[in-house]
């Protein structure tokens, strides 16, 4: 069965590495005129409660020398917890690649230790000037990085583009946040490349210097980042297993 820290057996699928679109046929006209219909006549809530387009990077818990570029496309269920579609980028054509989601510190501690051991912590990300909402000036996002310095996020990926897999493959892999220590810190390429291209700056000079006042958490809990104080990742594998024949509550 598959595992998240295994490559896929080969098929035409996946890749060995480069963003080679999905297989499949162009979409047709009459494909296109019914989207163009549905958009117009159906809501479309939850997707029109995304408000946010943050961009970081991530960092696979089984594997941390892989590191991706991701795209948060963020919604707001309330004041301690947000729900996020991450895409692989911002273009048009951007992949679906997983789901990130983002609770308080003070909803944080009410999890089992378990739970804890799944989750990320924020606190560097921010203040590095790595977390950053796109094209937003740093004035009017201030106090939303302030808050989001202070919460931890459960990330997983379904799709591991940076593979080249060309749909999603295998067992989700969860994720991990950048931090100040390897083998956490990102890639420096990885930081330009996104420097270049979403004209943000991350530097010293940059984001990291206007947000060194930033109020930091006075604790970080340790059972989060549970690789930096145990040097051990987590990986899914998939297992086949006997069906339930009752549920188990009425």
């Amino acid at each position: 069965m598959s595992s998240s820290d295994q490559n896929p057996a080969p098929t035409p699928a996946s890749g060995t590495g480069g963003t080679a679109p999905p297989p499949g046929r162009p979409t047709t006209v009459s494909s296109q005129v019914i989207d163009m219909g549905a958009q117009v006549m159906q809501p479309l809530k939850p997707v029109r409660q995304m408000k946010q387009h943050a961009c970081s990077f991530a960092l696979y818990a089984h594997d941390m020398h892989r590191q991706i570029e991701v795209h948060h496309f963020v919604s707001r269920l309330n004041q301690d917890v947000l729900q996020c579609a991450v895409y692989d980028s911002d273009k048009p054509s951007a992949r679906l690649i997983g789901v990130e989601y983002i609770v308080s510190d003070a909803i944080f501690e009410t999890l089992p230790p378990e739970e804890q051991k799944l989750w990320h912590s924020h606190a560097y990300e921010v203040k590095a000037g790595l977390w950053t909402d796109v094209g937003v000036p740093e004035m009017l996002q201030s106090s939303e990085m302030a808050r989001m310095a202070k919460t931890y996020g459960k990330f997983w990926c379904t799709w591991q583009v940076d593979r080249g897999d060309r749909l999603p493959l295998g067992a989700p892999a969860l994720m991990m946040s950048p931090q100040a220590v390897e083998p956490g810190r990102v890639r420096p390429e990885l930081v330009r490349d996104r420097e270049q291209r979403c004209k943000v700056d991350s530097s010293a000079c940059g984001l990291k210097a206007e947000r060194v006042e930033m109020e930091e958490p006075e604790w970080i809990n340790p059972n989060a980042d549970y690789w930096r104080l145990h040097g051990k990742g987590f990986a899914v594998d998939v297992t086949a297993t006997d069906m339930k024949q009752h549920a188990p509550f009425p």
